[in-house]
């Protein structure tokens, strides 16, 4: 069986060990690339902080509404009105509701 000697022109071929050069030819332009790419994303989370400072804005003004009804609530349930009757522990409060008997 022959060894790989046999084969023409296998001695001129290059591996990528011995090659030295760089894969980038100018390194100006990987810095180019790279600007491009973070202006690409700098404009990404720009837009994102927008839409996200939009979200709060509708959160924060739903949470204010929220406290403000709870404010409310609790204002009332603390101060009763001047009409309403307390409630005694030793009464039996009397029922709107009638009772009938039906004949059938």
């Amino acid at each position: 069986m022959p060894i790989s000697t046999a084969i023409k022109g296998l001695q001129s071929i290059k591996s990528m060990q011995s090659v030295v050069k760089s894969g980038i030819p100018n390194k100006e332009d990987s810095d180019f690339i790279k600007l491009y790419m973070l202006e690409k994303e700098r404009s990404r989370l720009k837009s994102e902080e927008t839409r996200i400072v939009q979200r709060m804005e509708i959160i924060q003004g739903r949470l204010k509404e929220i406290q403000a009804y709870y404010d409310e609530k609790a204002g009332e349930m603390h101060a009763p009105e001047p009409g309403t009757k307390m409630k005694r522990p030793g009464k039996k409060e009397k029922s709107d509701w009638k009772t009938m008997s039906i004949d059938y």
